[in-house]
């Protein structure tokens, strides 16, 4: 073989060798977060970064926490990337030393109060009231829901995430505590499994009323389902959707992934899927009052003990 053929053939061995290497990275990610809007992330993410192939694991708060507890058991947590729907459902795994302390490139456009080491906020999520159009007398804010005639449905805190929180925000509340729960489940208030049940219950006059999140709510008026959304007068409990690394993941995508849910395209994407961007600076219309805010400080570590006080009411 001549010397010049002799060379290209090396050339090329060695392009072959260079382009086999580069192998994608594989992204574990387990989310709570609704299908259209984790997958409007992801694929956005991915035209950006066309080497990682994306795995996403998504069900309810409780089968994510069960799979991670499985995990756990078997050997390690398999995710790189959790992407919850509130911080109660993720601060133990914070406390277990799971998660990956770190700054995200754009951390600081994320509100002190939505934000630790090593989880941050990504989306807004606020409960409020739904009742159906025929209810002559709707209530005005959450403690008229005891008054309510036809029934009122609460979404189960065991199952999904929206719901812990708004059990960690009238537990700990001035005014409320599970006092609240009690004087619900007296005057005949039911527990339903999500938030989406709460308004087909409504919809279809099972329920007067009942506690959901204000973009399900939104979404169903806007198919004409025949409900009407309240924002409670004293505020929609306000519950942040938090986003983490894994602590032994070894995917450098990982943290590229959590720094693009964070930037103005990630946000973006968050909100044309109906859900309230974190960021002040993304265009978001769809405020119908005010908010008021869970003491996360004094809720975080109490989780069994919430769930159990709930349990006590309204049954496993």
């Amino acid at each position: 073989m001549c010397q010049a053929a002799l060379l290209g053939a090396l050339l090329l061995v060695g392009a072959c060798a260079s382009g086999a290497s580069a192998e994608p990275q594989a992204l574990r990610i387990y989310s709570t977060v609704t299908e259209a809007t984790v997958n409007a992330v992801i694929e956005d993410f991915k035209a950006a970064n066309p080497d990682v192939v994306v795995e996403l694991f998504r069900a309810a708060t409780g089968e994510v926490n069960a799979r991670i507890a499985s995990e756990l058991r078997e050997g390690g947590l398999q995710a790189d990337v959790l992407w919850l729907t509130d911080p109660l459902s993720i601060q133990q795994y914070e406390a277990d030393g799971l998660l990956r302390t770190w700054r995200p490139s754009e951390v600081n456009v994320i509100p002190g109060e939505y934000r630790t080491e090593t989880f941050f906020g990504t989306r807004v999520l606020n409960m409020i009231i739904v009742h159906g159009n025929e209810v002559a007398d709707p209530p005005a804010d959450w403690n008229d829901l005891a008054e309510v005639e036809g029934g009122v449905a609460l979404p189960d805190p065991a199952f999904a995430g929206s719901a812990f929180a708004t059990l960690a925000y009238f537990a700990t509340a001035d005014g409320y505590g599970l006092d609240f729960y009690q004087q619900l489940a007296e005057s005949g208030a039911v527990q339903v499994q999500a938030p989406a049940d709460v308004i087909t219950g409504v919809a279809e006059g099972v329920y007067a009323a009942g506690v959901t999140l204000d973009q399900a709510a939104r979404a169903a008026v806007a198919d004409g389902s025949p409900i009407s959304m309240v924002w409670p007068a004293s505020g929609a409990v306000a519950i942040y959707s938090p986003i983490a690394v894994v602590n032994s993941s070894t995917v450098g995508a990982a943290e590229a992934f959590v720094d693009h849910v964070l930037s103005l395209a990630g946000q973006e994407a968050i909100a044309a899927t109906g859900w309230q961007p974190i960021r002040s600076d993304v265009a978001w219309n769809e405020s119908g009052g005010s908010a008021i805010a869970v003491d996360w400080t004094a809720a975080f570590d109490r989780q069994e003990e919430l769930l159990a006080d709930y349990a006590a009411i309204f049954g496993g």
